[in-house]
């Protein structure tokens, strides 16, 4: 048997298992079909890539983190909620597995709009498509740099909000040549961050240029400090 037709034969089987699930009510179904992805993400060569195992997780199970330092302005909000009605979801929310439940690490403005959206809701059945990053990495350290990784990515971030994020990690007994590389800052922008919050005494050692900019175009968000 040449390989073609092997592989033929595979999928042939494989697809007759698969019609049986159309017999089965909705919740069990989505749920083998999760554990039937996470078979073949096992198996995958990419399977040390998060987005090669996307699954549908009950909405109820995920809930956001209280460090997010990223604001979407209403406009940008009734956007994303066109493009999803439009579109579909095109991009998986990105999360921590956490005692059963599901933090988000990307994703909020995503996961608010598919459980508050009535008609979106409906439609996706009550169910979220998420990804699960870096299960081996489960302090919150970790989990508020991937946040911030994702933020500054797309060049959306509150300075407000990421000055906190820095003196936590501070606190956390993170370096600042550490916060740097794991939230692409420079020396200079730290320091600033740490000042806004009124711990410029904590630096009072340290020497920085005398101007910081915040540069406003189309690929980068920064909001005034409220």
């Amino acid at each position: 048997m040449d390989l073609f037709s092997s592989n033929h034969q595979v999928i042939r089987k494989v697809t007759k298992l698969f019609n049986e699930l159309l017999e089965i009510e909705l919740d069990s179904r989505v749920e083998i079909i999760n554990e039937i992805k996470k078979a073949l993400h096992e198996v995958s060569p990419m399977k040390n890539e998060p987005v090669d195992c996307v699954l549908w997780i009950r909405g109820d199970i995920i809930g956001s983190n209280d460090y997010n330092p990223n604001n979407v302005a209403p406009p940008e909000m009734e956007l994303l909620k066109h493009s999803i009605l439009e579109d579909g979801y095109t991009q998986p929310i990105v999360t921590w597995k956490n005692n059963g439940n599901y933090e988000v690490v990307d994703g909020f403005h995503r996961t608010r709009i598919g459980k508050e959206c009535k008609e979106i809701a409906s439609r996706i059945r009550g169910f979220l498509p998420i990804v699960t990053a870096n299960q081996d990495r489960t302090d919150r350290s970790d989990r508020i740099a991937a946040t911030i990784r994702h933020n500054r990515a797309r060049g959306k971030h509150r300075i407000d909000g990421m000055s906190n994020i820095v003196i936590e990690l501070k606190r956390r007994n993170w370096s600042d040549k550490k916060i740097g590389k794991e939230l692409g800052m420079d020396p200079d922008e730290i320091l600033r961050l740490a000042q806004i919050t009124g711990l410029a005494e904590m630096f009072a050692d340290k020497d920085f240029t005398e101007s910081w900019e915040a540069i406003i175009d189309d690929e980068t968000i920064i909001e005034e400090i409220e």
